[in-house]
C-alpha cells in the first residue's frame, strides 16, 4: 500500500570512519567517489587545524576565479563534451593542477590586460574627440592652447551637465578672462582662460558640482588636425582590439576541454575541503561521520577497506533522538513529483512521504483543468525546447524532474482532451465536425457547467477525506487520542450529515425511509460532540469550545475549493471557443470575394494565434498554481509536517555535457 499511496524514506545507517592522519585525504577521496556519505560535523574529537585547510580553499577559489576569467570569452550556453574522465584530473596531486592552471592563466593574462588597455584608450579618445568637436567648429585652436598652466594664466576645458552650467555660469564668469561655450546633448563644454591664482577655485567648483576636466592630449595639433588623426587612431585601436579578442577566443577554445576539466575537478576539491573542515582529528587520527543509505553500506565499507590500509569503520542504526537526512525512494514515474512535495517541505526521516498520492492528485487536477489535446502537446514542446533556455544548467537533475512533471501532467491533459474531443476548444466545429470525443459520457460530464461543478465537489470530498484518513491513521500510530476523536467525529458528521443535508434541500435521491432522518440528526450531533471534545483536549476548555467550529466550516470550505477545477477547466474551454468565434466573425466583416478569402483568412489566423497563445499561457499558469494549491492547502496541511533535511551526499559529480557559463 505505502509505495503506491504513501512512501517511507530510505533507511539510513550512521557511519564513523576513523583512519590515520596520513590516510585522511585518501579516505575522503574514496568517499567522494563512492558518493553516498551525507557528512555530519564530528564533535567527539578536537577540532582540526582549520587554518591550513582555509588557506588551501582560498588557493582553490583563486584558481576557479582564474578559470572563470578565461571562460568569459566563450559565448553563454555553449557546452563541451568531456573526452577525458574527470577522475583522472581529480586524483592528481593538487600542486600539479595548481601549476598547470596558473600556466594557462598566465598565457591569457597579458592578452587580457592588453585588450583592456586598448579598449580604455579607444573609449577615452572617443570621449575627447566627442567633446572637442563642437569647440573646433567655433575656433581652430591648438591642443596645447587648450591645456596649459603658467605663472599668471591657465587654460582648461571643462565638461558639465547643461542644467548645472546654467546655475554656475554667473559665478564662474566672475573669474574668467575669456571663455568659449559649446553644447552636445545634455552636456556643456566650457573652454576657459583665467588667472592662475583662481585655478583651484574654478576646478573645485566644477568638480563639486558633477563636472570634470577634459584630459587634452599633449600634441602640437590644431583641433581639425586632431579630429582627423583621432578618427584614424580609434579605427586602428578597434581593429587591434578585435584581433586580440579573436586570438583570445581562439586560444580559449583550443584549451576549453582542459579548462572545463580543471574547473570541475577544482569544484570537487573545494567540496572535499569543506567536508574536511567538518571533520575532527586528534593528534594521529582523523574521524569522519555521516549517514549512508542502508543498501549502500556494504559496498562503501568494502571499498574503504580495499583502498585504505589503516581504517576503522563503525556502523549503527539511528537512535530515536537523532534526525538523519531524508532520502526519498519513489518509483521512477513518481520521482518528479518529489519536487512538488519539497516545495512544501522535505519529509522528516520518520515521516511518511506523500509523493505518490501528490503525483496522482497534481497530474489529475492539471489534466482535468487543461483538458485540451493541442494545448497539452504545445506545453510538452515548450517544456522540452523552450524552458531550457531560461535556466543556467538544463542538464541538471532538478530541471529534468521539473520537465517530467510537465510531461506527465500534460499527458493526462492529452488523454482528457482525447476523451472529450477538445482540440483548441471547439475548433473542429469550424469545419463542420460535430464531435471528436472518444467517450461521449465524459464529454457530456465535463461539457456541462453544473455537472462539472458537481463532479469537482465529489473529487474534493474524496481527496479531502483521504487526507483526514491518513491523519487518523497517523494519530492511531502515535497514540494521539485527541486526533483520533476529532477525525472520528469528522467522519461521523459527514456520513450522517450528507444524506441529511440532501434531504433538507428537498432532493431525495437516496430513497431513505423518512424516519431515518431524525436519527441522522442525532448522529451528526454525536460527531460534533466528538470534535468539540477533541479540540478541548488539544486547545483547552476556552479555545477548544470556540475553535471546533472552524474545523467543521473548514471542511465545507475545503470541499467547495475544488470548484476551481470546473472553473479553470470551463474557462480554458470557453476562452478557446470565444477566440475561435472571434476569428470567424472578424473575417466575416471583410467584403465578399477574393479580399475576404485572402485578407479574411490572414486576419482569422492572426486572431487564432494570438488568442490561443494567450489562452495557453494563462491556462498553463492557472492549472499549475491551482493544482499546487489543492495539493498544499486542502490536502497536505491535514496530516503532513515536513521540516526534514535533504539527503545531500558527498560525491564527485560527473557530467558528459557541462555548461560553460560565459558571457551573454
Amino acid at each position: 500500500m505505502k509505495p503506491i499511496i504513501l512512501n517511507t524514506p530510505d533507511p539510513m545507517v550512521k557511519v564513523r570512519v576513523m583512519t590515520a592522519k596520513d590516510y585522511s585525504n585518501k579516505a575522503l577521496k574514496t568517499l567522494h567517489r563512492a558518493g553516498v556519505l551525507h557528512v555530519e560535523e564530528s564533535e567527539e574529537l578536537k577540532p582540526i587545524d582549520r587554518e591550513a585547510i582555509e588557506h588551501e580553499r582560498r588557493e582553490v577559489a583563486e584558481l576557479l576565479t582564474d578559470i572563470e576569467g578565461v571562460l568569459v570569452y566563450i559565448p553563454k550556453g555553449e557546452k563541451i563534451s568531456l573526452g577525458e574522465d574527470i577522475e583522472v584530473i581529480y586524483t592528481r596531486p593538487f600542486n600539479e593542477t595548481d601549476s598547470e592552471v596558473r600556466l594557462l592563466y598566465t598565457k591569457f593574462s597579458n592578452m587580457h590586460q592588453r585588450a583592456i588597455k586598448l579598449e580604455q584608450e579607444a573609449e577615452e579618445l572617443k570621449e575627447v574627440k566627442r567633446y572637442l568637436e563642437p569647440l573646433g567648429q567655433q575656433a581652430n585652436l591648438r591642443l596645447r592652447d587648450l591645456n596649459f598652466s603658467g605663472s599668471y594664466l591657465f587654460s582648461k576645458v571643462f565638461v558639465l551637465p547643461s542644467e548645472i552650467y546654467e546655475i554656475l555660469s554667473h559665478k564662474l564668469g566672475n573669474y574668467l578672462f575669456w571663455g568659449m561655450v559649446a553644447t552636445i546633448e545634455n552636456d556643456t563644454i566650457l573652454h576657459v582662460i583665467a588667472k592662475a591664482e583662481d585655478q583651484k577655485i574654478i576646478e573645485s567648483t566644477v568638480k563639486d558640482n558633477g563636472g570634470k576636466i577634459l584630459p587634452i592630449p599633449d600634441e602640437d595639433l590644431t583641433l581639425k588636425e586632431f579630429m582627423g588623426a583621432a578618427e584614424g587612431k580609434i579605427h586602428r585601436l578597434e581593429e587591434e582590439l578585435a584581433k586580440i579578442n579573436e586570438e583570445i577566443e581562439c586560444k580559449t577554445r583550443e584549451n576549453l576541454e582542459k579548462l572545463i576539466l580543471f574547473r570541475e575537478a577544482l569544484s570537487a576539491e573545494n567540496e572535499r575541503l569543506s567536508v574536511l573542515e567538518k571533520a575532527c582529528e586528534a593528534k594521529y587520527v582523523t574521524l569522519i561521520e555521516g549517514w549512508i543509505p542502508e543498501n549502500n553500506v556494504e559496498a562503501t565499507v568494502s571499498e574503504l577497506k580495499e583502498n585504505i590500509g589503516y581504517v576503522f569503520i563503525d556502523t549503527r542504526k539511528p537512535e530515536q533522538v537523532e534526525k538523519p537526512p531524508t532520502k526519498m525512494r519513489n518509483l521512477t514515474a513518481l520521482k518528479p513529483f518529489q519536487v512538488i512535495v519539497n516545495l512544501f517541505g522535505i519529509p522528516k526521516y520518520r515521516e511518511w512521504d506523500p509523493t505518490p498520492i501528490i503525483a496522482y492528485s497534481f497530474a489529475f487536477f492539471f489534466g482535468l483543468m487543461l483538458g485540451d489535446v493541442i494545448y497539452a502537446v504545445c506545453l510538452i514542446l515548450v517544456a522540452k525546447f523552450v524552458l531550457r533556455r531560461f535556466v543556467d544548467d538544463p542538464e541538471s537533475e532538478g530541471f529534468k524532474l521539473f520537465q517530467r512533471i510537465f510531461y506527465i501532467s500534460c499527458g493526462v491533459a492529452l488523454i482528457v482532451g482525447l476523451l472529450t474531443g477538445t482540440y483548441l476548444g471547439d475548433f473542429h466545429q469550424l469545419f463542420g465536425i460535430e464531435s471528436l470525443a472518444l467517450a461521449k459520457g465524459i464529454e457530456n460530464l465535463l461539457g456541462d457547467s453544473l455537472s462539472f461543478i458537481v463532479f469537482s465537489l465529489i473529487i474534493g470530498l474524496i481527496h479531502v477525506n483521504i487526507a483526514h484518513v491518513i491523519a487518523l491513521i497517523k494519530g492511531i500510530k502515535a497514540g494521539n487520542k485527541a486526533v483520533i476523536l476529532g477525525k472520528t467525529g469528522l467522519f461521523i458528521l459527514q456520513i450522517a450529515g450528507i444524506p441529511w443535508v440532501i434531504h433538507f434541500l428537498g432532493i431525495d435521491i437516496l430513497l431513505l425511509n423518512a424516519q431515518i432522518y431524525p436519527i441522522l440528526l442525532y448522529i451528526m450531533l454525536l460527531g460534533i460532540l466528538l470534535i468539540i471534545v477533541s479540540f478541548i483536549m488539544q486547545q483547552g476548555a476556552f479555545l477548544g469550545s470556540i475553535l471546533w467550529l472552524f474545523d467543521v466550516t473548514g471542511l465545507l470550505g475545503d470541499i467547495m475549493s475544488y470548484c476551481r477545477l470546473a472553473g479553470v477547466g470551463l474557462a480554458t474551454y470557453y476562452l478557446a471557443m470565444t477566440f475561435n468565434m472571434m476569428s470567424g466573425l472578424i473575417a466575416g466583416m471583410i467584403p465578399a470575394g477574393m479580399m475576404r478569402l485572402v485578407l479574411g483568412t490572414l486576419i482569422a489566423i492572426v486572431v487564432l494565434l494570438f488568442g490561443h497563445v494567450l489562452n495557453l499561457l494563462l491556462s498553463a499558469i492557472c492549472c499549475f498554481v491551482h493544482s499546487l494549491r489543492l495539493c498544499f492547502v486542502e490536502f497536505l496541511f491535514k496530516f503532513y509536517e515536513g521540516g526534514g533535511r535533504e539527503y545531500s551526499p558527498f560525491r564527485l559529480r560527473k557530467r558528459a555535457l557541462v555548461p560553460v557559463k560565459g558571457k551573454a
